[in-house]
């Protein structure tokens, strides 16, 4: 059976991988599988869609994505990444919703086996039982949210596009309430209740996500910083090394 992500949800066994090299920029439609996937970022970064919002998964990270949870995905410029698939009896105890997960050495390692599989192993040799083990390793992985909820509330929304598109405009959250059409109080609980996050804290994880596009595409530190709304590169370099525990320079190394 070929190897691609079309057939992984009528191969034979029940864990399969595949390995993809390339050259961005590169688009993948929004689609799903039958399968759970597992999309792991070897290297290069990932921007991620699906209808439980924006995902950026840099190198040494992964996107858990559950059976028939709609997708797609971005790549910048030269990426390697490795996806595993899992049938749906195998994701009952895997989250519900789209996460990003901290990948480390040993289920890197496992992945990368994994993927590298030809798909008509024998379900009852040590190739199946690795793969029992990685479901293990996935069930154990520490979260590593670089990700934006979707916004299906309408006023909410229309706020939150546009500061996708324009993420260093400073306004304050009056102005934010008025184009929303509501009171400060109003805007602030329904933000809440439209995205988990207070409207701070949804900007600063939106600074973050767009800053790791950035870098992901070549930009210098300073490009980005001003672009963000920063006065300085060294006042950014400081939220994104607090937010993420690597200065911008060294993020991708």
């Amino acid at each position: 059976m070929q190897k691609n992500p079309d057939a992984a949800d009528v191969a034979r066994n029940m864990i399969v991988g595949i390995a993809r090299n390339g050259v961005g920029p590169r688009q993948i439609p929004m689609h799903s599988h039958k399968r759970g996937q597992l999309v792991f970022t070897e290297r290069g970064s990932i921007t991620f869609q699906s209808q439980d919002g924006i995902f950026v998964v840099p190198s040494n990270r992964a996107v858990w994505v559950p059976p028939n949870c709609k997708h797609g995905a971005f790549f910048p410029r030269q990426f390697a990444f490795r996806g595993i698939f899992f049938a749906p009896e195998l994701c009952r105890d895997l989250p519900e919703r789209c996460s990003v997960v901290q990948v480390d050495p040993l289920t890197r390692a496992l992945i990368n086996e994994v993927s590298d599989m030809d798909w008509e192993y024998d379900a009852d040799g040590p190739d199946h039982r690795l793969c029992l083990v990685l479901i293990d390793r996935i069930r154990v992985l520490p979260d590593a949210p670089l990700s934006l909820p979707d916004v299906h509330d309408p006023q909410i929304r229309l706020v939150t596009e546009h500061l996708k598109d324009e993420p260093g405009d400073e306004n304050e959250i009056a102005h934010w309430a008025a184009m929303a059409g509501m009171s400060e109080r109003s805007f602030a609980r329904k933000f809440r209740a439209a995205t988990h996050m207070s409207f701070g804290e949804w900007r600063k994880q939106l600074k973050v996500v767009k800053a790791i596009e950035g870098l992901a595409l070549g930009d210098s530190v300073s490009t980005i910083a001003y672009r963000l709304g920063y006065n300085t590169p060294s006042s950014f370099s400081t939220m994104f090394i607090k937010a993420t525990g690597l200065s911008p320079s060294n993020y991708f190394d």
